[in-house]
This record gives C-alpha cells, sequence and structure tokens, in this order.
C-alpha cells in the first residue's frame, strides 16, 4: 500500500503566502467596491529594463535559427553567465569565486529548499526568528526538525536564533551549537543588515565548531550604506564554511522569468567529502538548466547599459521604502528596516497581535501585509511592508494607515 511522506502532515496549515493570498480574494470578494493595495509579498511590479527585454530578444531569434539554436543548457550553467557573475560579482569585490563554482538556477528560493538535501537528516539546524519560511518547512519535509509545539510555535529540533530590537534585529550566536546555519542579510523580513565585522564572527564560528553556514544574499543589491558586507565571501575563512544563495528576481525584476544561482567553493568540505561534488550530483540529476534566453537575460543584468537601468530600478524601491518608513515614523509607529533592503518591519499598534493588525489594516484601510508571527514566534507583534509596489500606491497607502 502507497504511503505519503509524513513529514508534510506535520506542517501546520498552509504556505505563509496562500493564506494571506486566500483571506484577501475573500475580502474583495465580499467588498468589490474597495482598492485594494498590495505591499505584503516580496513581488517586483517595475516592468524588466530594457538592456534585459533586448537580450531577451536576441535569444529569442537565436532559437529560431537552426544554426544559432540552443537544447538543454550545460548542468552547471552557461560559460557566459558564470563568468560574469563571477566577475561583477565576486572579483571586483575582492572575493576569489571561480566560474565554476557558481550553480545557475531558476531562483534561490529553489535552491534554499533543495541544498538541504545534500545534508544529513541528523544534522541540527539554526535559524532567525523571525525568518525566511522556507528555510523551516523545507527542513520539516526532510524530517529534519521534529515535532511541532503548537503553543510556542517552534519545532523541536529547530535552534533559534531571536532577532529582536534589543539585538538590531541580527541573531547572536547560539548556545547549542548547530550542523547547519542559516542566515539572510539583509533581511527578509526584517530588514535589519551586519556589518562585515559582525558577519566575521559567524564564520569564525562556524569553522571553529564545524558548521555550515547557507548564507542568502538575495537583496544584497539594496545596501546603502558602507561597511555591510554583499557577499559573506567578503570575510575570511568564508570558502571553507559557506554556501551562498543568489537572486535574479529582486535587483533585476526577474519574478516572473525566473534565474537564481548557489556558490558552492571547492574547499568547502564536511570530513573528506566535497560539498562542490555533491551539489554538483544533485543539481545534474534533478535539474536540467534554466532557459538558455533568461541565462542570456542574467547576462545583460551585468551589461554597461543593464548596470545603469537597474541602479535606477533598485533606487526607485527604495525611494518607496524611505517614504514608507518615514511616514510610519511620523505616524508614531515604531519601525526599522528600509535602509538596506526593501523591507519595513514595523510594530503593531495598540497591542495588537499580528494577525489582528492584518485584518485591521486590510479592512480598515484596504492594505495588505505580513503579519510577523508568519515568519517565527519572535515576529509577533511585528509587521512587514514591501517597497515594491508603485509610487503612487505607495504613497497612498502610507496615508491611508495614517488616518487609522
Amino acid at each position: 500500500m502507497v504511503k505519503v511522506n509524513d513529514n508534510y502532515l506535520k506542517l501546520p496549515g498552509s504556505y505563509l503566502f496562500s493564506t494571506i493570498a486566500r483571506k484577501v480574494n475573500a475580502y474583495a470578494a465580499a467588498h468589490p467596491d474597495k482598492r485594494i493595495i498590495r505591499l505584503g509579498i516580496g513581488d517586483v511590479t517595475q516592468p524588466l529594463a530594457p538592456a534585459i527585454i533586448s537580450a531577451l530578444h536576441t535569444a529569442v531569434d537565436e532559437m529560431a535559427d537552426a544554426a544559432t539554436f540552443r537544447g538543454y543548457a550545460p548542468d552547471l550553467g552557461y560559460e557566459f553567465l558564470r563568468s560574469a557573475i563571477a566577475e561583477n560579482d565576486y572579483k571586483a569585490r575582492g572575493c576569489g569565486i571561480e566560474a565554476d563554482e557558481i550553480f545557475v538556477s531558476d531562483g534561490a528560493k529553489c535552491d534554499s529548499g533543495n541544498i538541504q538535501e545534500i545534508f544529513s537528516v541528523d544534522n541540527k539546524i539554526a535559524v532567525c526568528d523571525p525568518v525566511y519560511p522556507v528555510y523551516v518547512d523545507t527542513n520539516v519535509m526532510a524530517g529534519r526538525a521534529g515535532s511541532y509545539d503548537p503553543a510556542t510555535e517552534t519545532w523541536s529540533d529547530v535552534i533559534y536564533m531571536p532577532c529582536t530590537a534589543d539585538t538590531d534585529f541580527a541573531p547572536m550566536l547560539p548556545k547549542e551549537t548547530p550542523d547547519l546555519i542559516y542566515l539572510c542579510f539583509p533581511n527578509n523580513p526584517t530588514g535589519s543588515a551586519v556589518t562585515k565585522s559582525r558577519l566575521q564572527e559567524w564564520v569564525d564560528y562556524a569553522n571553529k565548531v564545524g558548521a555550515v553556514i547557507i548564507y542568502d544574499a538575495a537583496y544584497e543589491a539594496y545596501i546603502s550604506e558602507e561597511g555591510i558586507p554583499h557577499s559573506i565571501y567578503e570575510c575570511e575563512g568564508a570558502r571553507t564554511c559557506a554556501i551562498e544563495l543568489h537572486s535574479f528576481s529582486k535587483n533585476a525584476g526577474f519574478t516572473g522569468v525566473r534565474l537564481g544561482y548557489t556558490v558552492v567553493p571547492k574547499e568547502l568540505k564536511v570530513g573528506d567529502v566535497s560539498l562542490h561534488a555533491l551539489w554538483a550530483r544533485r543539481h545534474g540529476t534533478k535539474y536540467n538548466g534554466a532557459p538558455y534566453i533568461v541565462q542570456r537575460a542574467g547576462e545583460a543584468v551585468y551589461s554597461k547599459e543593464g548596470k545603469e537601468q537597474l541602479k535606477k530600478q533598485v533606487a526607485y524601491y527604495m525611494n518607496n521604502a524611505a517614504y514608507i518608513l518615514e511616514g510610519l515614523k511620523s505616524a508614531g509607529y515604531t519601525v526599522s528596516g528600509g535602509v538596506n533592503a526593501p523591507y519595513i518591519w514595523l510594530k503593531a499598534p495598540n497591542g495588537m497581535t499580528s494577525w489582528e493588525f492584518f485584518d485591521d489594516l486590510l479592512e480598515n484601510a484596504n492594505v495588505v501585509g505580513t503579519p510577523g508571527s508568519g515568519f517565527g514566534p519572535s515576529g509577533e507583534t511585528y509587521f512587514r511592508l514591501t517597497a515594491f509596489g508603485s509610487y503612487e500606491n505607495t504613497v497612498e497607502a502610507i496615508e491611508r494607515i495614517k488616518k487609522l
């Protein structure tokens, strides 16, 4: 008789953003006259940059010609894209990452969920709290998280590293020693960032205890302050303890196109086993590569025109972030983030829970955000807004919130 993977049955409820979508759709159906402004999910709204569109068109035309047609992509990704990534994202910042240490994929979300497959289910994970739900949920699916306690909303075999106002929403080194450490900076959902010296502490710690850091750098393009690392490989010793995930979704608007990459240095080993070799085996077996036309679009991100155009696009979203940040502060909200990341993290007013504030905001301001409790127990009473809407909608949303 067929059996299901019982670990899936341990997951409480549905994926956070699926729950939000159902609630919003139900409200919209009941109130068709209301114009809802969505500042919840971290989806971009600006169109692809002209340099990227041009590259897509050229690549599509190549696919129509037998002389330039491309079939399956190489396992790691096309050399032209991996070389562009290595030169611009790493060597230009003094990081010695080579093209053959870069694995092109269809996005950081998939990679962050898939990377745990190359590790034993006996490994103990440590996550920031609040945390991007995919890190925890995929480990639950693998059978690595233990049992769930509804009262505390925690998993028995997960080490939670509280990120609170007292710690500037950054984690402290855990008292219990983990095997896998998930870090995301600039952070989703809190918008916090860490200095190079603080990140170096994590690298030193991981090398000392024999842990592997899975470092999500999806929002590095939004860093505006000096002294904030764009890559964990800016830290000495990171090549022997860290895997880095990158996305083209937020820096280049590829949420609907899908492209990302993972870096696994060749020095990174568990005992005598190369994690680069394991990920290459997994990648080649389970994945047939991002489409050629999308990888050509990714290459255009690093062109002179692409860089200039995307710098303006990032600035557009960060202008939204600044408007949200200052607008909420002027209205008396306790708020952070929005400086090195497109996320604004605010305290729910009047002692409300996260979901109570969600409902209040939806019903009385017709604005959608994300309840902080959906990111973990330390997110309770907090709320996330994103800067990825249009400027006009962002302004209107904040004005509505001010009137509450």
